[in-house]
């Protein structure tokens, strides 16, 4: 763990520009003007929905589902541009007059909060997978991100960062309530609540997991091929070589927290968690 780290002057001005507020939760800009026509969104009972707060391991899950859902090759995922076969309902591109016309079953991917998605997926209209991942390698991986991200303009320090997350200042609001809130639902008949480093800790039982909840029949050796598919893309999304920064790793956190930082997440983390039963692994 690293013991300390030089503060500098934060420039929020243009950060802060880039988000809105809707019912206390702060939206990207993209999201705006367009919250009740997301709501109303008409949703297929055989609709596969990937939700998660960003970074904690979409592109990953995005492509497992994709390979156990339609028994894809990852060879053949690699290939592909996968965010085209699946698009995100709030983002600009392909916008969701476009989304509403994709031919059956969709698969569609979100940021939202539980309760700004389609009043029709809280009623168990069709499918939702939701993967949490533990908020130290989380806000490390987000931080990367924006400083990666010309149209974020973020150029302060990573303690300036993790500051924001831990007082819910971030874009889609609170990683606290948006994971308690899902993990309320965990045990609705269309919700299926998975852990980021259980990817790495028991990727058999996730797989047997999804497969089980979309309904994908498999025989033993089917299983041990699709888990042997799910390893590579596992491995390939945490190659040091295709991530620079790594941010697939388990454990990220530990390469940037100081002591001072982990001690204050803690605290911050018991505050926010400590009357919700969700655990995660730190250590792996």
């Amino acid at each position: 763990m690293a013991e300390s780290e030089a503060e500098t002057p934060s420039t929020p001005g243009e950060f802060e520009s880039k988000y809105f507020e809707f019912h206390g939760v702060r939206l990207p800009p993209f999201c705006r003007g367009k919250m009740e026509e997301i709501a109303n969104f008409p949703v297929r009972p055989s609709d596969v929905w990937i939700v998660t707060y960003p970074k904690s391991g979409t592109s990953l899950l995005q492509e497992v589902v994709y390979l156990v859902s339609q028994g894809a090759d990852p060879d053949e995922i690699g290939l592909m541009n996968i965010d085209e076969q699946l698009p995100v309902l709030e983002y600009p591109q392909p916008g969701l007059d476009i989304i509403k016309e994709l031919t059956s079953p969709r698969l569609i991917k979100s940021h939202l909060p539980y309760r700004f998605l389609p009043s029709d997926l809280h009623n168990g209209e069709s499918k939702v997978i939701y993967m949490a991942r533990n908020p130290k390698d989380l806000v490390v991986s987000y931080y990367q991100f924006h400083r990666s991200l010309r149209t974020m303009s973020y150029r302060g320090t990573f303690q300036e960062f993790c500051r924001r997350f831990m007082n819910d200042k971030l874009g889609y609001g609170s990683w606290f309530e948006h994971v308690q809130e899902f993990w309320e639902h965990r045990m609705d008949s269309n919700v299926l609540f998975l852990k980021y480093e259980d990817m790495h800790r028991d990727l058999v039982t996730m797989v047997e997991q999804l497969a089980r909840f979309l309904g994908v029949s498999c025989d033993k050796a089917q299983l041990e091929s699709l888990t042997e598919h799910c390893h590579q893309l596992v491995d390939q999304c945490c190659n040091a070589e295709a991530l620079p920064v790594g941010r697939g790793r388990v454990g990220l956190w530990k390469d940037i927290f100081t002591v001072s930082m982990n001690e204050k997440f803690d605290l911050v983390y018991k505050q926010k968690m400590g009357k919700c039963d969700l655990t995660f692994d730190f250590y792996l």
